[in-house]
């Protein structure tokens, strides 16, 4: 293992719930319960009732009419959408539409009298519950949407959200979709077939002694800060001023350093802090990519030119390099491993920079590093990739590039770093072919200076080796 385990792990010490994991031994708990008829297993759901309805504006009419005879009663299909009136005043408190001097007053659809419209408005979960069938046929003005077209889209592969939607907006979508297939208006009974929660953005809050929020700007632009409370860094809200203008980063950094942060900070279900520092560092790295890039354009060979058969054993590594990275990064955005895929695409610029090309053959692979860079690099910094993929020689726009395919007989390197322990402690790292043998790695790992240190003037019990991965020397 290279990290601590943190998962649930298997009972011990418990009986008949010994070696099972923590869901299996509540479904055996549970069964043995039931057996000896002392209990039984149910779920419970804490669930309330939803509120759809509030006194605002904003918002989609309820379709009910309040007459004095009939009670409420229903908006006539035929009348049906609602529109909300654009003449609307906002210089009284409380509802603007209970305040219209003319859109609440109607007739009752029943008896004909003297009504009033329903004032009030559903919230905006009542539209977030249903909208992802509307964009299956958008342009649809005699119905929500055709159910054939629903049935071909829907479910949505994949939905990404803010934890703050792991409630109300998933749970209201699944009541919604399952109403609508019970209604024929749907034949699926579930809207999204997977859930990523993304972390939020955060930042330090500035409090004065009044009482009063400070913008970030404000307190940095403050020469005493003394009288300033500073407070832990927490989800950025309008509330608490600890907000970053996006417009100012963009003029300031420029929106491929934004993006290059965001995704390289952590993995992108965790919160991410935003400093100046990181956003700076990530705005480094994009002059530092320009400038690897453009002063290897005169070197390069023409793009499309064949490959050569005599490589080098440093070009051959830095091909091994891109073609692992290609495979790699496509794997980790897959996984939604943006801050991974960022990590191994930094490293094979690393290797480029270090690439020292002494032939044709060195100049044919550096290109096709540099290729394999940009192309990985397009998700991230889009802007920046799309030019210099223009400027190493493309026509075509990159966004309409294929992903760059790795060679499988690359994907491999030809050596392999072996951990060499002496009494279970590591003492020293070695490289070796992948091939060798049991002798070659006793031999190798006995020959190092930091084991030698450790073994020295002791009695080698025995040698564990543990082919391409471990050396245990057991000395006493």
């Amino acid at each position: 293992m290279t990290e601590a385990y943190t998962g649930d792990g298997t009972l011990m010490n418990s009986d008949f719930l010994n070696d099972l994991s923590v869901p299996e031994a509540i479904n055996a708990a549970i069964k043995k319960i039931e057996e000896m008829g002392i209990g039984f297993g149910t779920t419970q759901y804490r669930l309330r009732d939803w509120g759809v309805s509030r006194q605002r504006y904003w918002g989609c009419p309820i379709p009910m009419i309040n007459c004095p005879s009939c009670g409420v009663v229903p908006v006539p299909e035929d009348q049906l959408p609602v529109a909300l009136p654009k003449d609307v005043s906002f210089d009284k408190p409380g509802n603007p539409l209970a305040h219209h001097p003319t859109w609440k007053h109607t007739t009752c659809p029943s008896c004909g009298a003297a009504a009033e419209r329903e004032t009030d408005t559903f919230d905006t979960f009542f539209e977030s519950s249903w909208y992802f069938a509307r964009y299956c046929d958008p342009r649809n003005e005699a119905t929500g949407f055709d159910k054939k077209k629903a049935g071909y889209w829907l479910s949505v592969d994949q939905y990404i959200g803010g934890v703050e939607h792991a409630v109300l907006h998933l749970l209201y979508s699944r009541f919604f979709t399952r109403a609508m297939r019970d209604c024929g208006y749907l034949d699926v009974s579930e809207p999204f077939s997977g859930l990523f929660t993304q972390g939020m953005v955060t930042h330090e809050t500035y409090q004065g002694n009044n009482g009063q929020w400070l913008y970030p700007t404000e307190y940095e632009a403050m020469a005493d800060k003394s009288s300033v409370k500073v407070g832990p860094s927490i989800k950025m809200s309008k509330s608490k001023k600890n907000v970053v203008d996006p417009e100012v980063i963009m003029d300031t950094y420029g929106a491929d350093a934004a993006r290059l942060f965001i995704l390289s900070d952590s993995p992108p279900e965790r919160d991410i802090e935003w400093t100046e520092s990181g956003i700076e560092g990530a705005w480094r790295y994009v002059n530092k990519l320009y400038k690897s890039v453009t002063g290897a354009l005169e070197s390069l060979p023409p793009a499309g030119t064949p490959a050569p058969d005599n490589f080098s054993d440093a070009a051959m590594d830095l091909r091994r390099k891109a073609h692992q990275t290609a495979a790699g990064v496509a794997a980790d955005i897959e996984a939604f491993l943006m801050n991974k895929a960022v990590a191994k695409v930094r490293e094979l610029s690393n290797a480029i920079e270090g690439f020292k090309p002494s032939n044709d053959a060195d100049l044919w692979a550096l290109r096709e590093a540099i290729e394999f860079l940009v192309q990985c690099m397009n998700p991230v910094i889009p802007h920046l990739a799309e030019e210099l993929w223009q400027m190493i020689g493309h026509n075509t726009m990159l966004v309409d590039t294929s992903w760059p395919q790795a060679d499988k007989t690359l994907m491999q390197a030809d050596t392999v770093q072996i951990a060499v322990q002496v009494n279970g402690k590591l003492r020293a790292t070695i490289t070796l072919p992948k091939d060798a043998d049991r002798e070659k790695a006793q031999e190798t790992a006995l020959a190092d200076p930091s084991v030698q240190k450790f073994t020295a003037g002791k009695e080698i019990r025995k040698i564990i080796v543990v082919p391409n991965r471990i050396v245990n020397v057991v000395v006493v």
